[in-house]
């Protein structure tokens, strides 16, 4: 098919995963389009076709929603950072809550009426602008910082961005960086009393050449090694009070009020007390941990990253009813002698591994409490806890990640 055969006026009905809008082209495929908006007449180019469907890219907005906004970033749509700027916070909100709905009922198999009233409105963030405590650069080949262009592997070089934390947008700026070949990203992660830290991601282990004017932590993680280059390699943050320490290579949430919105929320619903055993798994520096602990008679902790364990070692050393094992979640839970009255997951974007689904449901806890950060692969982790007996009780979608696609959420199930 030739170039201008792929082009094509359409009307686009409603939002999809991903940042997406979905049309119907003429001969009944669906087809995929961002950076728009639902009602919209667009004119596109496909640029991907598969059996069924297609993606494309919007050449012309023909007939705008009155919701179209002007982005507030000259980069939106060119970097792939962000995908809705284009639309109003509140309205933002409401695509979150349709297409988390759309995925539960579609790949999960949930009734719609009975979903219903268990599906509660997504919890805004309290900053829908520079709400990020960490940020990640790639380099362009000339050294500039910039982000991955949208459907692209290619680095778009950028000269502001409006989600960082302020203190980070402070910084950022003000790094000058000769091209290192083996230099693949550049992070810089704020924490309490205005502290940051720098973090070069290579690809070998030689150490780097460095040096710095601004008073900055900073480390370099290779493939098999951490070489500190200032006085520290780890970061104190701060949630509801209780200080946690972080190192240049452990997770944490990177939206610190909506951090602690979902704390606040896990221990509002849960009933907590001394004849209960918690399993954290996927635990990290214990953020969820550390709230529980004191509330339960004994935690366990499943975590394979070393330095989220050392952290979690340090973050939670007031308790003497916790312990942690360090290896992958797939291989510990199977093994694992214990009886969990609660189970609380918190798994990367691909869910749950299959042998950790197997052994929740072998252990039969009284309830489950699931963190996810995709809503596909939540929905398809669903589908089988429901059919393994699981009840779900409540699920609450939280907007950790605003202008994005992305959709953070916790769920309770009774086992």
């Amino acid at each position: 098919m030739a170039d201008e055969e792929k082009v094509f006026s359409v009307t686009l009905d409603k939002w999809a995963y991903g940042g997406e809008v979905m049309g119907r082209l003429d001969d009944g495929r669906a087809v995929f389009v961002p950076f728009a908006l639902p009602g919209e007449e667009v004119k596109i180019r496909l640029v991907e076709e598969k059996r069924g469907f297609a993606r494309a890219e919007m050449l012309e907005v023909l007939t705008p929603s009155p919701e179209r906004i002007t982005p507030r970033c000259p980069h939106f749509a060119v970097c792939g950072g962000c995908h809705y700027q284009h639309m109003p916070y509140q309205a933002q909100l409401a695509a979150k809550q349709a297409v988390f709905q759309d995925t539960l009922v579609r790949i999960g198999k949930m009734d719609p009426e009975l979903l219903a009233p268990l599906l509660r409105p997504i919890v805004p963030s309290p900053s829908p602008w520079n709400y990020r405590n960490y940020v990640q650069f790639h380099l362009d080949a000339e050294g500039r910082l910039g982000f991955r262009a949208a459907r692209s592997d290619e680095v778009v070089a950028v000269d502001e961005c409006h989600l960082p934390e302020e203190g980070l947008n402070q910084l950022w700026p003000q790094l000058e960086l000769d091209p290192i070949p083996s230099l693949r990203r550049v992070g810089l992660r704020s924490g309490a009393d205005d502290d940051a830290m720098l973090i070069f991601e290579t690809d070998d282990d030689e150490g780097l050449e460095f040096s710095l004017d601004i008073p900055l932590a900073a480390v370099q993680l290779g493939p098999e090694s951490l070489h500190i280059l200032s006085d520290d390699a780890v970061l104190e943050m701060e949630v509801l009070d209780y200080s946690f320490q972080v190192s240049a290579g452990s997770f944490f949430q990177v939206n610190t009020q909506m951090a602690a919105a979902m704390v606040a929320h896990i221990l509002d619903y849960l009933s907590l007390d001394e004849s209960q055993t918690v399993l954290d798994v996927y635990c990290g520096v214990g953020l969820f941990s550390a709230f529980l602990a004191g509330e339960v008679g004994r935690l366990i902790g499943i975590e394979e990253n070393p330095m989220a364990v050392e952290d979690f070692a340090v973050n939670l050393d007031a308790f003497n009813n916790v312990e942690i094992y360090e290896a992958p979640a797939e291989e510990v839970m199977p093994e694992l002698d214990a009886s969990p009255d609660i189970v609380l997951v918190d798994p990367p974007r691909a869910g749950l591994a299959l042998p950790v689904l197997d052994a929740i449901i072998a252990m039969k806890p009284k309830q489950l409490v699931y963190i996810s950060c995709d809503p596909s692969t939540l929905a398809r982790d669903a589908k089988r806890l429901m059919a393994s007996g699981f009840i779900l009780e409540q699920i609450t979608p939280f907007d950790m990640f605003p202008q994005t696609y992305h959709i953070e959420s916790i769920s309770f199930w009774r086992g």
